[in-house]
């Protein structure tokens, strides 16, 4: 059987996204694994590999080869889309110039997924606040993705073997999350986490869904009573389906150990209430995926770390785990 081909977008320039692509694309680890194809700009990844002294030992496809022979690349390359020039941005430093590049690497890598030319995506981190500059109106990869495949339902998943959340709402402020959360929309969630755990682990999943307020509402002492409205029809409707899921669970007490030894996923209602205990717990090894779309997509679960950026000091686990999840997905 081939090596299924992945795509790697290099992200924004500006930060460690081309040195951990340099460090994948010399890591015989993950070239035995899959054909990795980074979507970058090699006169960048050069300049990173000048400066931080790695290797760039992979060969440079042009766009105009890529689209005539996609189907016979076999090693892992770089297709050059030639987004940005190295002398155009700083390393570490936030520009819109970066920030439509990265966007540009993102949305070269989508038309590829989506015309079948690769069978994954794995993404490198890219600046919110760079492409807010550049005037690209997406809080972050996610609703990228979701848009431009048209996905009728998605959510986050943070994916490891310590801990795994899923989230009913991801990149919102906190006084607008209650009105965000319906009973259909965290029974899409939960629905999402039991297809993809089965798909990934092979069995069906136990799942923990976590309430929006302290003690979870507490029988209507906190909050709107969120739990008895939205959350619990959600857990019981999911529970006629035949899965295992409990909830309303109290969020300050759901990740102790003994209870994530017993369970597969949570359920998160909101972006820190999950992303603090996996980034806690799995920083190195957690991975972003974004579930329900028709193509794979997996991610880094860490930012663009400007302050390290171009230094050769990034460190390429979830890169690594993310790329290694991309191939059981598409297998």
């Amino acid at each position: 059987m081939s090596r299924p081909r992945i795509a790697i977008t290099m992200g924004d320039p500006a930060g460690v996204g081309p040195e951990i692509c340099l460090r994948l694309l010399a890591d015989p680890a993950i070239t035995g694994l899959c054909t990795p194809v980074v979507f970058g700009d090699a006169a960048v990844l050069r300049a990173c590999a000048e400066k931080t002294g790695l290797p760039f030992i992979a060969p440079v496809l042009a766009v105009a080869d890529w689209a005539g022979s996609f189907s016979k690349v076999d090693a892992p390359c770089v297709l050059d889309l030639r987004v940005i020039a190295p002398g155009a941005f700083s390393p570490g430093t936030i520009s819109a110039e970066t920030g439509c590049a990265a966007f540009s690497c993102v949305n070269r890598a989508l038309d590829a997924a989506l015309a079948g030319e690769v069978a994954a995506i794995t993404t490198a981190p890219l600046n919110k606040e760079a492409m807010h500059m550049a005037g690209i109106d997406f809080p972050g990869h996610t609703e990228i993705f979701a848009s431009r495949t048209n996905a009728p339902r998605w959510c986050m998943m943070q994916y490891s073997k310590e801990i795994t959340c899923t989230f009913a709402t991801v990149h919102a402020g906190y006084a607008e999350v209650p009105a965000l959360l319906t009973v259909e929309r965290i029974l899409d969630v939960i629905e999402l986490t039991a297809a993809a755990l089965l798909r990934i682990r092979g069995r069906a999943p136990k799942i923990a869904v976590l309430g929006l307020n302290p003690h979870a509402g507490e029988h209507g002492l906190f909050g709107d009573r969120e739990e008895e409205r939205i959350i619990l029809p959600a857990i019981e409707a999911a529970r006629a389906m035949g899965i295992e899921v409990e909830g309303p669970l109290p969020p300050d007490t759901a990740f102790l150990p003994w209870k994530r030894r017993s369970t597969d996923a949570f359920v998160c209602m909101y972006h820190d209430q999950g992303h603090i205990p996996v980034k806690a717990l799995a920083f190195d090894s957690a991975v972003n995926t974004t579930l329900g779309l028709p193509i794979i997509r997996t991610s880094v679960d860490h930012g663009t770390a400007l302050d390290i950026a171009w230094q050769g000091k990034a460190d390429t686990g979830s890169l690594f785990a993310a790329v290694r999840l991309a191939v059981r997905l598409a297998g």
